[in-house]
C-alpha cells in the first residue's frame, strides 16, 4: 500500500516538474536564476525515477540518470546562492561541478574504489545544501524584498530536511539501503517542494526573478513621490547618511532604524520600494564605494592603504571591499587609483 501511495506521489511530482519546466523555460527570468532552475528541475525528476524500483531503469541508462539525480543538491545550491543574490565564484561552482562529477565517473567505472566515492559524494553535497541553508538564514536581516524574506525561511527549510535527511540516511546506511516508508515519506517532501516551487513561481514578480535595474544613490526628495511619512523618514536617512552612518562597521538595518527613531519594516519598505534597493548591503555599498572612489582619487590620500580605507567605510575586511568595488566601478581598488593619477596632468 505504501509503495503504491509513493509510486503516485512521485508521478505527481514529475507531472508538476514537466509543468514548471515549460514555464520557466518560457517565462522572462534572469538568464542565471533559468539555467539553474531548468537544471534543479531535471535532477529532482531524475532522482524522482531513480529512487524507486517501480520507475528506475536499467543498464547504461540507470548511470547516466543517478548522474542526473545526484546533481540535485548541486543545482539547489546555485539556484538558491542566485535566486539570495549571493552568487558564487565562478571557480567555486567549477569546483564543485567537477568534483561531483569525478565521484560518479570513478564510482560509475572503477569498481575497486566503490563505495569511497559514494560517501565522497553525499559528503560534498551536503556540505552544499548546508551552505546554502547558511546563506538563507544569516543573510536574510540584509534582504529588502519581502517576499524573498518569506523564501529564504520555508524553501532552505524543506530542502534542507528533503536532502539532508536524504543524504545523511545514505551515508549511514548505505546507498542500497531502502525502506518503505523512507521512501514515501522522501517522494511527500519533493512533492512538496515542487508545489511550493510552483506557487512560489506562479505569484512570484519582478523582484524575485526579472532582470532589474541597478540601484543609484538618489537625494534629490522630489525625484520620488514620497507620502507625508515617507518624506519624513527619507530626510532622516539621508541626514543619517550625509553624516557617514554607513561608515558604522557590521550596521544592520535593525540598528540604522533603531538611531532613526522608525519601525525596521518601513525603513526597508522605503529603502526597497521607494529608492530600488533590494539589500541592504547593496545600499550601504553605495555610499561606501562613492566615498572610496574620492579616496582613491584624491593626492592626499595617495599613500593610504586601500585595507585602510575599507576599514574606515566600514568593512570588516578587504575581500567584500574589493568585492563590492569591482561590481559597482568594474575595476579593483588599486586600478582605480593607479588610472585615476594616470589621468592627471603632470605639473
Amino acid at each position: 500500500m505504501i509503495e503504491q501511495f509513493d509510486f503516485f506521489a512521485r508521478i505527481i511530482s514529475v507531472g508538476a516538474s514537466l509543468m514548471l519546466l515549460a514555464l520557466v523555460v518560457e517565462g522572462q527570468i534572469r538568464r542565471n536564476l533559468k539555467i539553474t532552475l531548468v537544471g534543479l528541475l531535471i535532477s529532482t525528476m531524475g532522482y524522482v525515477i531513480n529512487s524507486t524500483p517501480a520507475l528506475e531503469p536499467a543498464g547504461w541508462a540507470d548511470d547516466i540518470l543517478n548522474l542526473v539525480a545526484m546533481s540535485a543538491p548541486f543545482w539547489s545550491w546555485v539556484f538558491g546562492r542566485f535566486l539570495f543574490e549571493r552568487d558564487p565564484r565562478p571557480r567555486i561552482i567549477a569546483l564543485a561541478a567537477g568534483a561531483l562529477l569525478i565521484t560518479w565517473l570513478t564510482g560509475t567505472f572503477i569498481e575497486a574504489l566503490d563505495p569511497a566515492p559514494f560517501y565522497i559524494n553525499r559528503a560534498i553535497s551536503l556540505i552544499l545544501i548546508a551552505d546554502l541553508i547558511r546563506v538563507a538564514f544569516v543573510d536574510r536581516a540584509d534582504d529588502l524584498i519581502e517576499k524573498r524574506r518569506v523564501i529564504r525561511l520555508v524553501l532552505p527549510t524543506l530542502i534542507g530536511v528533503q536532502i539532508g535527511l536524504i543524504l545523511v540516511y545514505e551515508m549511514i546506511l548505505g546507498p542500497l539501503s531502502r525502506v518503505e516508508l523512507v521512501q514515501f515519506a522522501n517522494g511527500i517532501l519533493i512533492l512538496l517542494i515542487t508545489l511550493f516551487a510552483g506557487i512560489a513561481l506562479a505569484r512570484t514578480d519582478r523582484e524575485l526573478l526579472l532582470e532589474s535595474e541597478p540601484a543609484v544613490i538618489d537625494t534629490e526628495r522630489d525625484s520620488v513621490d514620497f507620502s507625508p511619512s515617507e518624506t519624513v523618514l527619507h530626510t532622516k536617512l539621508t541626514e543619517a547618511m550625509t553624516e557617514g552612518a554607513y561608515r558604522e562597521r557590521g550596521i544592520t538595518i535593525t540598528r540604522l532604524a533603531a538611531q532613526l527613531d522608525t519601525p525596521e519594516h518601513r525603513l526597508r519598505a522605503l529603502i526597497n520600494q521607494r529608492l530600488g534597493y533590494r539589500n541592504f548591503s547593496a545600499f550601504l555599498n553605495q555610499y561606501r564605494i562613492a566615498e572610496a572612489q574620492q579616496m582613491l582619487s584624491a593626492s592626499d590620500h595617495v599613500d593610504l592603504p586601500v585595507l585602510t580605507i575599507a576599514m574606515d567605510l566600514g568593512y570588516n575586511s578587504l575581500s567584500p571591499f574589493n568585492r563590492a568595488f569591482r561590481s559597482i566601478t568594474g575595476s579593483s581598488p588599486s586600478e582605480f587609483r593607479k588610472a585615476a593619477f594616470a589621468d592627471e596632468p603632470i605639473a
